[in-house]
């Protein structure tokens, strides 16, 4: 076993010794991370069921290089499925004290459906079973748009009850799609410098990658924009809460740093065109767009639970433990695929 793989496993254990002694000490806290770093997980593993999904249904040719790593990129989905679960049923009298027991049904409905379908597109794609391929994509993009919408609302809107969006399912999906076209992008950026894809992936592929992160930060922005003046101008006594409670109580720096790093340092620094070409700067930009979205889906839940940020060992130790689980999940798909 490599010395970075001990390391990780080292990492997921310490974060479940963490989560352990927390649950106790700061059960508010420790079930906020929680969720936040199971949402994350299981983004990161949809959006590569995603990715496949929409390429195949648009008979797209030029990622056929890349497609092994949206594969791996799903192998973690049974995994995070659980985590998040586990968590959802366990932190629910500290999450969801009003939830009842068709909201724990829906959940486990909707999580075995994507696994189910998640499963199927990798082992047809993994055959190279193109009829297959199509017809399990267009079957999971459907069924995706109906239980994702579902989802956020179960998931994450709901931990305010007295609040809604009707755009808000949107907008968790543009997060979901443009953190997803990071991560795909990273991916890709340290196979190529460590050798697999040395010779496959040219600078063509990491400009089209780059215009498709380009586009859809951008897309995230449009969104998140149109939510919050949509509330902001509407001023309605049973709306203007939620931001009022996200950019007061130390809240407010967050708040503004997630537009930032979400969409105006990207946009501006992918807008060359050489820098969409350049896998150091375009690595770059992904990093900042991936810890970017933790930063979102932390603004999603964590006022709705904490009366404060709250920035320690705890909050630090959960997310990189299931950055840890992914990428030992994801490395060890990588490795059977490519052998």
């Amino acid at each position: 076993m490599s010395r970075w793989r001990l390391l990780a496993l080292g990492v997921i254990a310490s974060a479940a010794v963490a989560a352990i002694v927390g649950v106790r000490l700061a059960p508010e806290r420790t079930w906020a991370a929680l969720l936040l770093g199971s949402l994350y997980l299981l983004f990161a593993c949809l959006a590569g069921t995603l990715f496949i999904s929409i390429h195949h249904l648009a008979n797209a040719e030029w990622w056929l290089v890349l497609r092994r790593v949206p594969e791996a990129m799903m192998a973690g989905l049974p995994i995070a499925a659980i985590a998040l679960a586990l968590t959802l049923f366990l932190g629910r009298d500290v999450l969801y004290p009003w939830a009842g027991a068709f909201m724990f049904a829906r959940m486990v409905l909707m999580l075995t459906l994507w696994v189910a379908l998640a499963s199927a597109i990798r082992r047809a794609s993994l055959r190279e079973d193109q009829q297959q391929l199509v017809r399990y994509s267009a079957i999971f993009a459907v069924i995706f748009a109906v239980t994702f919408s579902i989802a956020s609302v179960d998931w994450i809107m709901s931990l305010e009850p007295r609040w809604a969006s009707s755009i808000f399912a949107v907008y968790v999906f543009a997060g979901l799609l443009a953190s997803g076209i990071a991560l795909v992008t990273l991916i890709v950026i340290l196979l190529r410098a460590s050798g697999p894809l040395r010779d496959v992936v040219s600078d063509n592929h990491l400009h089209d990658l780059g215009k498709l992160l380009f586009a859809f930060s951008s897309f995230w922005a449009y969104i998140w924009l149109s939510q919050y003046l949509l509330i902001w101008y509407g001023n309605l006594p049973e709306e203007i809460p939620y931001y009022l409670r996200r950019t007061g109580h130390g809240w407010l720096f967050w708040f503004l740093l997630n537009p930032a790093i979400n969409w105006a340092l990207p946009f501006l620094v992918l807008l060359p065109r050489a820098a969409k070409r350049n896998a150091r700067v375009l690595g770059g930009v992904c990093v900042l767009m991936l810890a970017g979205h933790y930063l979102d889906l932390y603004l999603l839940l964590a006022p709705d639970i904490l009366p404060a940020p709250a920035i320690g060992p705890l909050e630090l130790l959960v997310p990189i433990g299931y950055i840890s689980l992914f990428a030992v999940i994801t490395q060890r798909a990588l490795s059977r695929e490519t052998a």
